[in-house]
């Protein structure tokens, strides 16, 4: 009887914790609730801390897509960021080719909070574009 009641306290504390995981992943972390803007800034004192010299974020409008300029061991960068509530889908992707085009960048990017849908995967590998998602946030965001 004991062991029973052992095993049943096991369980039901196993479930209390599995429940209390689960509720802290679903709950939005603070670079899910940041304006556009705001996650932008954000963005771009993370990529300071990471070696990215010359950062700048570009003024918001008629920037071409781009918010961020950034240089990192004499390549240089073009960056979208985006924070979404859902994936990340092919406009950004082609707003980030034709903007590193148009600054005249090497690489181009987009920084977001969230993850690409098949077609943006797909578009960036054909366009050359990186594409960092919520892993790679959250990974610069634990070094």
């Amino acid at each position: 009887m004991i062991i029973i009641l052992i095993l049943l306290a096991a369980v039901l504390c196993g479930g209390g914790i599995w429940l209390f995981i689960r509720a802290r992943r679903r709950r939005p972390q603070s670079i899910d609730l940041m304006e556009g803007h705001d996650f932008e800034y954000f963005c771009a004192e993370l990529l300071k801390k990471h070696g990215f010299l010359e950062v700048e974020v570009t003024r918001g409008s008629g920037d071409y897509g781009i918010d961020i300029l950034a240089e990192k061991e004499g390549v240089t960068y073009a960056i979208q960021c985006k924070c979404y509530t859902s994936p990340v889908g092919v406009k950004a992707v082609q707003e980030a080719y034709a903007g590193r085009d148009y600054y005249d960048r090497m690489v181009g990017a987009v920084l977001t909070n969230q993850y690409f849908t098949s077609s943006a995967v797909e578009a960036a590998k054909k366009l050359k574009i990186l594409l960092w998602d919520r892993g790679y946030l959250e990974s610069m965001l634990e070094e």
